[in-house]
C-alpha cells in the first residue's frame, strides 16, 4: 500500500510552525500594530469561518509589503521548519518524487523554504505575487484557484495523481481536499496548532509527522510515534517534567497521589513510560500487567519502592535523581538540629497553649557540638561540609570507604559514632539490610541529652524504641521526616504515638520538598528518559549497564536486551550478515544479570532481519529506536 501514497502537505503551521502573514506583520514598519487583526483573519480563513479570498486581499492590503522584505522573510521561515518534518529530512528527499507542497501561500516563500527538505521546487502548488513599479506587493495572481475558496481541493484534483492520495494539514481548505473527494486521507495536524472545528471533522489526527509515516506503513526518523507513547506520571511529580515530555510530542497523564497495587496494575497495562516518587510500590505482580512499559522513572534518590530485578528481566531501564534534592535535604536537617539543640518543639507547643518559657534551659548552640552522620553519600557529605562550618565537630560512619571532607572525622564503627555523638542524623538508602539498622541497642549506646534524626527511610529506625528514649527524657529530641506507612496523598489523615511527644518534631517526608529541588529533579529524570527513548543512552540507569551512546545519523539503531549469557552477541551479528545489513557501530555492556547491545546499521536491512533478532533466545526486549 505504501509504494503507491502520494503525499499533499500544507505549508503554513504545518511545514513550518508559523504563519507567513503574522511572521510578515513582525518585519513589516509598525507592523506590531497589525498582528491582531493578521491573526484574526488568519484564524478565520483557517477554520472555515471567512471567505479566503477576502481574507487573503485583506491581509496583503494591511501590510503593504515590500520585495526587500521577503529574503528575510525567507530565512526566518527556514529557521521555523517544523521539527518532525526535519527529523524526516531524510525520508522527504528519498521520496521527494512523490510529495507536493499545495498552500495558499506564495511560491516566492515557500519554494526555498521546502527545498531545504529536499523537496522539489515543480511540486510546489502556491500563489504568485504581484508587485508594483516600487516593488511594494500590489496583489496576486487572482486566477489562481488558490487564492479563492476550494482552491486546493481543485489544484489537487487538476493534478489526477495516481494511487492513495494523503493530505497533511493544519486548516480547513485542506481538509476540503479529501471532502471534495480529492484524496483518500486526511490527517488534521496538530503538531504547531490545533484548529478543533478541523479535529472533529477529521478521522486522523497526527501530532507529528511521525504519526503520518507510521500509518501509512512508511520507516520513519523515529520507529514509534511518540504521541503513540503513554506516559503516567504519580505523585504530584513537578510540572515541568510533564511539559517536557508534552513538548516531545508523548501523551501524558498525571495523577496528584500515588495507585495501591491493584489499581496500578490496571492503569499501567498501555503505559510506556511510568514516573513516580516514594509512595508508589512498583512490584512483580504490577509489571506483569505492564506490557508496554518501556522505563521508570524515579522522581527521587531511592528506588527501593521498585523490583528493579523483576524491572530488569523485563528490559525495563530504571532510572533516578541521586543528587537533585540534595541541597533542600541538608538545609532542612541542619535547620531541625538547630531547633532541637535549641528545644524550639517544647516551646513552641508551650505557646501553643498559652504559655510563655523564655528560659534557656536545655537551649544549646550547635558550635562545638559534634554531629555523628549514619551514611556518608551525597547527603552525608554535603552536610559535613555545611555543619563544619557552622562551627560543629563531624564524625561519620559508612559501611563504604569514603574519604572525608573538610575535618570529618571517619568511625571505625557505628557504635564509637553513637558514643561521642551530641547529634545523630541517618542518611543510608533503603536497601533491605538497613531495616532497624537504629533500634534499642543503638538507642542505648547514644549520650544522654543527644537528639536524633531520620530523614531517610521510614524502615530504618524502630519507631517504638524512639519514642521510649524521648518519653523517659533520655533523649532531648528527636525529627522523623520518614515513616514505615505513609498516606498516598496529601490531606489523608496521619497519625503516630509520636505526635503525642512534645520534644518530637515529625514533617511529613518533605526533605527533598523544595520548588527548586523538585524543579530540577523534574528536569533530570525526564531528561534520562527521553535521552534513553531517543538514543538508548542508559547513563544514569540504576539497574541496566550504563553506555553513553553518540547520535548516529543515515542509520538505524536497534537496542538488544539479554540475559547474560555467552554468544548473544555472536546470534545478533550472523542475523544481521545473514540478511546483507551493514553494521555502522555497535556497543555492548553487561552487568551480572543482563547485557545490552546497540547496533547502528545502515538504511537497507529487511523485515526478517527485525524477525530473526527478536527470536535470538534468552531475549529480554528488543527495539528500534530509529
Amino acid at each position: 500500500m505504501s509504494a503507491t501514497i502520494r503525499f499533499i502537505l500544507d505549508f503554513d503551521s504545518t511545514l513550518v510552525r508559523v504563519e507567513t502573514f503574522e511572521i510578515l506583520a513582525e518585519l513589516v514598519p509598525e507592523g506590531a500594530s497589525m498582528h491582531g487583526r493578521i491573526k484574526t483573519l488568519t484564524d478565520a480563513a483557517m477554520a472555515g469561518h471567512m471567505d479566503f479570498r477576502t481574507a487573503l486581499a485583506e491581509r496583503l492590503k494591511i501590510l503593504h509589503i515590500h520585495r526587500d522584505l521577503l529574503p528575510p522573510l525567507i530565512e526566518r521561515l527556514q529557521h521555523e521548519i517544523t521539527p518532525s518534518f526535519l527529523r524526516n529530512r531524510g525520508f522527504l528527499t528519498a521520496h521527494a518524487d512523490r510529495v507536493y507542497v499545495v498552500t495558499s501561500g506564495f511560491r516566492e516563500v515557500v519554494t526555498p523554504v521546502v527545498q531545504m527538505l529536499g523537496l522539489r521546487a515543480g511540486h510546489v502548488h502556491a500563489n504568485t505575487l504581484s508587485f508594483d513599479a516600487h516593488g511594494y506587493v500590489s496583489g496576486c495572481d487572482w486566477s489562481n484557484p488558490l487564492s479563492a475558496d476550494g482552491g486546493k481541493a481543485k489544484t489537487v484534483a487538476a493534478l489526477k495523481l495516481p494511487g492513495e492520495v494523503v493530505v497533511v494539514g493544519d486548516g480547513w481548505s485542506d481538509y476540503r481536499i479529501f471532502q471534495a473527494g480529492a484524496a483518500q486521507r486526511f490527517y488534521a495536524f496538530t503538531e504547531n496548532v490545533c484548529r478543533e472545528e478541523v479535529v472533529r471533522q477529521a478521522r486522523r489526527v497526527a501530532p507529528s509527522f511521525d504519526e503520518v509515516l507510521y500509518d501509512c506503513g512508511f520507516h520513519a526518523a523515529v520507529s514509534y510515534p511518540k504521541n503513540r507513547l503513554k506516559v503516567l506520571l504519580l505523585e504530584n511529580i513537578h510540572a515541568g517534567a510533564a511539559a517536557a515530555f508534552e513538548k516531545e510530542g508523548y501523551a501524558v497523564e498525571t495523577l496528584a497521589g500515588s495507585l495501591e497495587e491493584s489499581a496500578l496494575a490496571e492503569r499501567i497495562a498501555d503505559t510506556a513510560i511510568l514516573g513516580i516518587r516514594s509512595k508508589t510500590r512498583l512490584t512483580q505482580k504490577v509489571l506483569a500487567s505492564a506490557k508496554r512499559l518501556l522505563t521508570v522513572g524515579a522522581f527521587c534518590i531511592g528506588t527501593n519502592q521498585i523490583d528493579l530485578r523483576a524491572c530488569e528481566s523485563r528490559g525495563i531501564a530504571v532510572f533516578n535523581a541521586p543528587f537533585s534534592n540534595t541541597r533542600s535535604v541538608v538545609e532542612l536537617a541542619l535547620a531541625e538540629i538547630i531547633l532541637l539543640m535549641r528545644s524550639i518543639p517544647e516551646k513552641m507547643r508551650l505557646m501553643d497553649r498559652g504559655v510563655w518559657d523564655k528560659s534557656a534551659n536545655n537551649s544549646h548552640e550547635v558550635r562545638g557540638k559534634r554531629l555523628g552522620i549514619i551514611g556518608y553519600g551525597n547527603i552525608g557529605m554535603q552536610l559535613s561540609v555545611l555543619a563544619e562550618s557552622l562551627g560543629m565537630e563531624v564524625c561519620f560512619y559508612d559501611v563504604a570507604e569514603k574519604l572525608a571532607l573538610g575535618r570529618a572525622q571517619k568511625c571505625a564503627s557505628l557504635n564509637a559514632l553513637l558514643d561521642i555523638s551530641d547529634a545523630v542524623t541517618v542518611h543510608v538508602d533503603g536497601r533491605k539490610e538497613n531495616t532497624n539498622l537504629i533500634g534499642p541497642p543503638e538507642f542505648a549506646r547514644m549520650r544522654p541529652g543527644a537528639v536524633f534524626l531520620n530523614l531517610s527511610r521510614g524502615h530504618v529506625v524502630d519507631l517504638e524504641a524512639l519514642y521510649e528514649q524521648l518519653a523517659s527524657g533520655r533523649l532531648r529530641g528527636a525529627v522523623v521526616d520518614v515513616f514505615p506507612e505513609e498516606p498516598h496523598a496529601n490531606g489523608e489523615p496521619f497519625d503516630h504515638p509520636l505526635r503525642k511527644l512534645p520534644h518530637a518534631l515529625l514533617t511529613p517526608h518533605i526533605g527533598g520538598s523544595t520548588l527548586e529541588a523538585q524543579q530540577d529533579i523534574g528536569r533530570f529524570v525526564s531528561g534520562r528518559i527521553m535521552d534513553y527513548i531517543n538514543t538508548g543512552s542508559t547513563e544514569n540507569s540504576v539497574n541496566f549497564p550504563a553506555l553513553r551512546l553518540p547520535p548516529q545519523a543515515d542509520a538505524h539503531r536497534l537496542m538488544h536486551v539479554h540475559e547474560n549469557v555467552p554468544g548473544i552477541l555472536a546470534h545478533i551479528n550472523q542475523a544481521l550478515a545473514a540478511h546483507g545489513a551493514n553494521i555502522l557501530g555497535q556497543y555492548l555492556k553487561t552487568t551480572e544479570r543482563i547485557g545490552y547491545v546497540i547496533t547502528d546499521v545502515n538504511k537497507n536491512y529487511s523485515d526478517t532481519v527485525i524477525a530473526s533478532i527478536r527470536q535470538i533466545p534468552h531475549t529480554l526486549r528488543f527495539r528500534i529506536l530509529y
